[in-house]
């Protein structure tokens, strides 16, 4: 084994250049020169994410000290930092977070885990688990669970997640029985439910909630389920019987009435009217396919649901949405609502959180009009973030397609293009106005 020593620090440039002979690297070896190859480049990832870390927190304890010694106020040492570490490795401010507390425990207080991490022994998701299990105790007994998992490469030599997982939580509830009971009023209080899109335009509706509720939850709906099965004629199976009682027990409708609530759906016109192609974008979901759009509109006109068509100018080749503008200063419903579908979700670049605030690009203070152009959709942590100190924004003219843009640049002067997606805009079909003008419009079967 041949020891590299590093005379100077290591650079940007030196990692950029072993990155570009990787990327321009042929191989013709055989399969156990291989298996040692990819062994060597797991080891290389490892290692790779343990002097993320430590850069990690060097750059926090930079900043939060250059705040500290010009005279700052306490809350205002750490505020931005995780959004530029998490636009620093091209996620979203909720992992900067993540990656900013892993970093710094394992610094300060984990520095076993974070010598097995150095050396290729643990990789960045088994390094969160040690972290995790631990963090619910004090810096000294989360050093001592530290030092018994992982001073010795042997002692998880072998082991998987869930091994990991179960030794770090034994030693824990050994060393402070108390901390789990807090841990898990912690977890309690932290119940909440999502969605996220399924693929073949479904989706997954979840509840995170304590297990006994959840047990409960799930034996009722299966043995309602087993109810309307045994009475003869039911054609779903258990799972779908399941699946519809969840939406008519939280809506208070029937499954086969559809959504008792406003649904957007942007669609062009030759795709709603002529039968074209192009994906339609539902609003809180995604893209859809534009025949399942289609059928989508034509269930909700043959039942009592209210629908309402209304046009979406847009530019002619770009199909970007175009601005209109306000004298106030808080973005109108309908100037939001406009910023909301041409967004989507939260233009801070890799980060899709939901929109929650309308922003302005150029803050309102300094001039900035509240206008489509100087608006952005922004999550409440980006938008918390960009108000820091030294980070600013600037809304870019793409003469190419149209489409909105800005720049946002961060304290340290790194500059994030943010470009609004694409979107099929001609139409919005909303389910909530009267559909009179709509009955028999269209002819669904023939497109």
């Amino acid at each position: 084994m041949v020891t590299a020593v590093q005379d100077s620090p290591l650079t940007s440039d030196e990692v950029l250049r072993f990155v570009a002979r990787l990327q321009s690297s042929e191989f013709d070896i055989d399969a156990a020169a291989g298996i040692d190859l990819i062994s060597a480049l797991e080891t290389i990832k490892c290692a790779s994410v343990a002097v993320q870390a430590v850069v990690t927190d060097a750059v926090a304890t930079t900043i939060s000290n250059e705040r500290r010694e010009r005279g700052k106020p306490k809350p205002q040492w750490r505020i931005g930092i995780a959004s530029q570490i998490g636009l620093a490795r091209r996620e979203s401010p909720n992992r900067g977070g993540t990656h900013l507390g892993l970093a710094r425990a394992l610094v300060h207080e984990m520095p076993h885990t974070l010598a097995r991490l150095k050396a290729g022994e643990l990789n960045e998701w088994r390094a969160m688990i040690l972290a995790r299990e631990t963090a619910c105790l004090t810096v000294d007994d989360r050093r001592t669970i530290d030092e018994r998992l992982c001073t010795d490469p042997a002692t998880l030599a072998g082991a998987g997640d869930r091994t990991i997982e179960g030794r770090a939580r034994a030693l824990a509830n050994e060393l402070d029985a108390a901390s789990q009971v807090k841990r898990r009023a912690k977890a309690y209080a932290a119940r909440r439910t999502s969605t996220r899109p399924a693929p073949e335009s479904m989706g997954f509706f979840t509840v995170l909630t304590s297990m006994e509720k959840m047990v409960c939850m799930w034996a009722t709906l299966r043995r309602d389920a087993d109810t309307l099965i045994n009475a003869g004629g039911e054609t779903r199976t258990r799972d779908q019987i399941m699946a519809d009682l969840v939406f008519e027990r939280v809506t208070g409708a029937a499954a086969a009435q559809g959504p008792p609530v406003t649904v957007d759906i942007v669609i062009a016109d030759s795709a709603l009217l002529a039968g074209g192609s192009t994906s339609a974008y539902m609003h809180g979901y995604g893209d859809i396919p534009s025949d399942v759009a289609r059928q989508l509109i034509r269930d909700t006109l043959d039942s009592e649901t209210h629908v309402a068509l209304r046009r979406l100018y847009a530019h002619p080749t770009s199909g970007a949405l175009t601005a209109v503008e306000s004298t106030s200063r808080a973005f109108p419903t309908a100037l939001g609502r406009l910023i909301d579908l041409r967004d989507r979700t939260c233009r801070t670049p890799w980060c899709d959180a939901p929109i929650r605030h309308h922003d302005h690009i150029r803050p309102h203070s300094a001039g900035g009009r509240t206008s489509a152009e100087n608006g952005a959709g922004l999550c409440a942590a980006c938008n918390y973030a960009k108000e820091g100190e030294g980070w600013t924004a600037e809304a870019l003219r793409d003469k190419r397609n149209a489409r909105h843009r800005y720049i946002l640049i961060s304290p340290t002067g790194h500059t994030y293009d943010s470009s609004a997606p694409p979107m099929p805009v001609v139409e919005l079909y909303n389910s909530t106005i009267e559909n009179v003008t709509l009955e028999g419009l269209f002819d669904f079967d023939a497109a």
